[in-house]
């Protein structure tokens, strides 16, 4: 299958400080991935590199594309709307990523919009920390692209949203694309993975098909996740 993803050698350092160290990752298309590991081991920095936000060393191609401007035509991204003036519409926010983004899916939008309850009339600063997460990922989902990046999209949405939104986002994908997730909920999301990437110790320690966790190692991926970050997990 066709790499949507590929990074090689990858470093990052900030501060005079190793983040990231000889990263090594591909992707196939068509895939759900959640991307696991603890808080700042690296997993928004990662992202970041993919998009060309942040700049590192090594190799880092998306789509065919390896210059940070290539790779930002098939990558999107969550957008914390940090951009946007408190008091603009919701509305308003849609017609400008139908205005920036060519591959932006007005249709899907609307669609999205529907599913996740969301007023296009409501302003930002009168959204509660949930609503504003549900509009951050209607908008990332509504671009045509390969890749979506989705940096903890759910810690502020509600138990019952949540699950409904994670039982459902394979519909709102095309066929074709990636979807690399980052969440600490491990469990709920587990369901809908092909495959998880753990980031420990500044670089990728695993990489594996959840189907082969469940199956040859008999275990939840919860419960891999965590003894491999206890350090019990036999990864040969």
């Amino acid at each position: 299958m066709t790499a949507i993803l590929t990074i090689e050698s990858l470093k990052y350092n900030r501060n005079q400080r190793h983040i990231l160290h000889d990263v090594q990752l591909t992707l196939a298309g068509g895939k759900v991935v959640g991307l696991l590991g603890a808080n700042g081991a690296g997993k928004t920095t990662l992202m970041r590199l993919i998009t060309g936000s942040a700049k590192g060393s090594g190799a880092i191609t998306v789509s065919g594309s390896s210059t940070p401007v290539g790779r930002k035509q098939h990558v999107s991204f969550t957008d914390h709307l940090k951009g946007f003036a408190p008091n603009q519409k919701i509305s308003r926010i849609e017609q400008f990523y139908d205005a920036v983004y060519p591959d932006f899916d007005s249709q899907r939008y609307q669609e999205l919009a529907q599913f996740l309850d969301l007023d296009g009339q409501q302003k930002l600063a009168a959204l509660s920390k949930g609503t504003r997460e549900k509009l951050i990922i209607a908008l990332t989902l509504s671009r045509q692209v390969d890749l979506y990046l989705l940096d903890e999209p759910f810690s502020g949405i509600d138990s019952m949203s949540r699950k409904k939104i994670i039982n459902s986002i394979i519909r709102w994908l095309p066929d074709t694309a990636t979807l690399l997730v980052s969440d600490h909920y491990v469990s709920e999301i587990a369901p809908i993975l092909d495959e998880i990437v753990v980031v420990k110790d500044q670089t990728i320690v695993v990489h594996e098909e959840t189907e082969t966790i469940r199956d040859q190692k008999h275990m939840d991926i919860e419960t891999y996740y965590e003894q491999l970050y206890e350090g019990g997990t036999d990864n040969d």
